[in-house]
Protein backbone atom coordinates (compact mmCIF):
# COMPACT_ATOMS: atom_id res chain seq x y z
CA UNK A 1 0.00 0.00 0.00
CA UNK A 2 1.27 3.30 -0.86
CA UNK A 3 1.47 6.14 1.81
CA UNK A 4 1.12 9.68 1.27
CA UNK A 5 1.51 12.86 3.59
CA UNK A 6 -0.92 15.43 3.54
CA UNK A 7 -0.44 18.73 5.80
CA UNK A 8 -3.47 21.01 6.74
CA UNK A 9 -2.82 24.37 6.62
CA UNK A 10 -4.63 27.67 8.15
CA UNK A 11 -5.66 30.04 9.60
CA UNK A 12 -6.89 29.56 13.59
CA UNK A 13 -10.56 27.97 13.89
CA UNK A 14 -10.91 27.69 10.05
CA UNK A 15 -11.65 24.20 10.27
CA UNK A 16 -9.22 22.07 9.81
CA UNK A 17 -9.28 19.85 12.78
CA UNK A 18 -12.82 19.63 11.80
CA UNK A 19 -12.28 18.69 8.30
CA UNK A 20 -10.13 15.92 9.41
CA UNK A 21 -12.29 14.43 12.10
CA UNK A 22 -15.13 14.40 9.83
CA UNK A 23 -12.90 12.77 6.54
CA UNK A 24 -11.21 10.24 9.05
CA UNK A 25 -14.69 9.45 11.42
CA UNK A 26 -17.25 11.11 9.78
CA UNK A 27 -18.34 13.20 12.86
CA UNK A 28 -18.45 16.50 14.01
CA UNK A 29 -17.53 18.33 16.95
CA UNK A 30 -18.71 21.80 17.16
CA UNK A 31 -16.28 22.25 20.64
CA UNK A 32 -13.40 24.54 19.67
CA UNK A 33 -9.96 22.59 20.49
CA UNK A 34 -6.83 24.79 19.05
CA UNK A 35 -4.36 22.22 17.72
CA UNK A 36 -1.08 22.88 19.28
CA UNK A 37 2.10 22.25 17.09
CA UNK A 38 0.64 18.90 15.23
CA UNK A 39 -2.06 16.46 15.38
CA UNK A 40 -1.83 13.21 13.18
CA UNK A 41 -4.26 11.06 12.17
CA UNK A 42 -4.66 8.34 9.31
CA UNK A 43 -7.03 6.64 6.51
CA UNK A 44 -6.87 3.91 4.30
CA UNK A 45 -8.13 4.96 1.23
CA UNK A 46 -8.42 3.56 -2.39
CA UNK A 47 -8.16 5.65 -5.53
CA UNK A 48 -9.50 4.29 -8.39
CA UNK A 49 -8.30 0.35 -7.70
CA UNK A 50 -4.89 2.06 -5.78
CA UNK A 51 -4.62 1.32 -2.37
CA UNK A 52 -3.56 4.60 -0.04
CA UNK A 53 -3.00 5.14 2.85
CA UNK A 54 -3.48 8.64 3.74
CA UNK A 55 -1.25 9.90 6.85
CA UNK A 56 -2.67 13.83 7.79
CA UNK A 57 -0.80 16.11 9.24
CA UNK A 58 -3.29 18.63 11.25
CA UNK A 59 -0.95 21.80 12.05
CA UNK A 60 -1.66 24.44 14.64
CA UNK A 61 -3.38 27.48 12.68
CA UNK A 62 -1.74 30.72 12.34
CA UNK A 63 -3.15 34.00 13.72
CA UNK A 64 -1.09 37.18 14.39
CA UNK A 65 0.99 35.31 18.01
CA UNK A 66 1.59 32.05 16.38
CA UNK A 67 3.06 31.40 12.86
CA UNK A 68 3.40 27.94 11.08
CA UNK A 69 6.16 25.85 11.53
CA UNK A 70 7.28 25.11 7.87
CA UNK A 71 9.54 22.30 8.66
CA UNK A 72 6.02 20.38 9.82
CA UNK A 73 5.78 20.57 5.52
CA UNK A 74 9.01 17.97 4.87
CA UNK A 75 8.03 15.01 3.02
CA UNK A 76 4.52 15.69 2.43
CA UNK A 77 3.38 14.82 -0.67
CA UNK A 78 0.42 17.74 -0.31
CA UNK A 79 -1.62 19.68 0.83
CA UNK A 80 -4.50 21.40 1.82
CA UNK A 81 -4.89 25.27 2.69
CA UNK A 82 -7.98 25.42 4.30
CA UNK A 83 -10.21 29.04 5.00
CA UNK A 84 -13.67 29.78 7.00
CA UNK A 85 -15.96 31.56 4.48
CA UNK A 86 -17.76 33.21 7.52
CA UNK A 87 -14.05 35.38 8.35
CA UNK A 88 -12.65 37.36 4.96
CA UNK A 89 -8.81 37.14 6.73
CA UNK A 90 -8.50 33.96 6.89
CA UNK A 91 -8.78 33.89 2.92
CA UNK A 92 -5.75 36.29 2.91
CA UNK A 93 -4.11 33.86 5.86
CA UNK A 94 -4.64 30.28 3.66
CA UNK A 95 -2.88 32.29 0.28
CA UNK A 96 0.03 33.68 2.40
CA UNK A 97 0.70 29.79 4.24
CA UNK A 98 0.55 28.48 0.48
CA UNK A 99 3.04 30.79 -0.79
CA UNK A 100 5.44 29.73 2.12
CA UNK A 101 4.62 26.32 1.59
CA UNK A 102 5.32 26.14 -2.26
CA UNK A 103 8.36 27.69 -1.73
CA UNK A 104 9.24 25.32 1.42
CA UNK A 105 8.26 21.92 -0.84
CA UNK A 106 8.28 23.07 -4.26
CA UNK A 107 5.09 21.99 -6.33
CA UNK A 108 3.05 19.46 -5.09
CA UNK A 109 -0.70 19.05 -5.44
CA UNK A 110 -2.77 21.17 -3.16
CA UNK A 111 -5.99 22.72 -2.74
CA UNK A 112 -7.90 25.35 -1.08
CA UNK A 113 -10.62 24.11 1.29
CA UNK A 114 -13.24 27.48 1.83
CA UNK A 115 -14.76 25.72 4.53
CA UNK A 116 -17.84 26.55 7.03
CA UNK A 117 -20.78 26.00 3.23
CA UNK A 118 -23.28 25.01 5.88
CA UNK A 119 -23.09 28.67 7.25
CA UNK A 120 -23.03 30.47 3.72
CA UNK A 121 -25.62 33.41 5.16
CA UNK A 122 -22.77 34.21 7.35
CA UNK A 123 -19.86 34.33 5.10
CA UNK A 124 -17.86 37.19 4.66
CA UNK A 125 -16.55 35.37 1.20
CA UNK A 126 -18.57 36.19 -2.07
CA UNK A 127 -18.48 34.30 -4.69
CA UNK A 128 -15.82 37.20 -6.73
CA UNK A 129 -13.11 36.22 -3.88
CA UNK A 130 -13.75 32.29 -4.79
CA UNK A 131 -13.49 32.83 -8.79
CA UNK A 132 -10.44 35.43 -8.49
CA UNK A 133 -8.54 32.55 -6.83
CA UNK A 134 -10.04 29.56 -9.04
CA UNK A 135 -8.41 32.02 -11.83
CA UNK A 136 -5.31 31.98 -10.88
CA UNK A 137 -5.14 28.00 -11.64
CA UNK A 138 -5.82 27.02 -7.42
CA UNK A 139 -8.67 24.19 -7.49
CA UNK A 140 -11.22 25.13 -4.68
CA UNK A 141 -13.33 23.42 -3.06
CA UNK A 142 -16.49 24.82 -1.04
CA UNK A 143 -17.11 22.14 2.36
CA UNK A 144 -18.60 22.19 5.70
CA UNK A 145 -16.98 20.23 7.93
CA UNK A 146 -20.81 19.73 10.16
CA UNK A 147 -22.54 18.37 7.04
CA UNK A 148 -20.02 16.27 5.16
CA UNK A 149 -20.38 19.03 1.92
CA UNK A 150 -17.38 18.03 -0.67
CA UNK A 151 -14.77 16.73 2.32
CA UNK A 152 -14.20 13.02 1.10
CA UNK A 153 -14.30 14.63 -2.87
CA UNK A 154 -11.57 16.94 -1.57
CA UNK A 155 -9.56 14.60 0.28
CA UNK A 156 -9.60 11.65 -2.28
CA UNK A 157 -9.42 14.38 -5.52
CA UNK A 158 -6.11 15.61 -3.69
CA UNK A 159 -5.09 11.78 -3.16
CA UNK A 160 -5.64 11.29 -6.89
CA UNK A 161 -3.59 13.95 -7.94
CA UNK A 162 -0.82 12.49 -5.81
CA UNK A 163 -0.42 9.29 -7.42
Amino acid sequence: MITKKICMLGAFAAGKSCLVKQFVHSIFDDRYLSTLGVKISKKDVSVGDQPMSLVLWDLEGKDVYTTVNISYLRGAMGFFVVADGTRRETLDVALELRREALEAVGSIPHCLLVNKADLVAEWELARDDIEAVQKTGLRVFVTSAKTGQSVEDAFISLAGDML
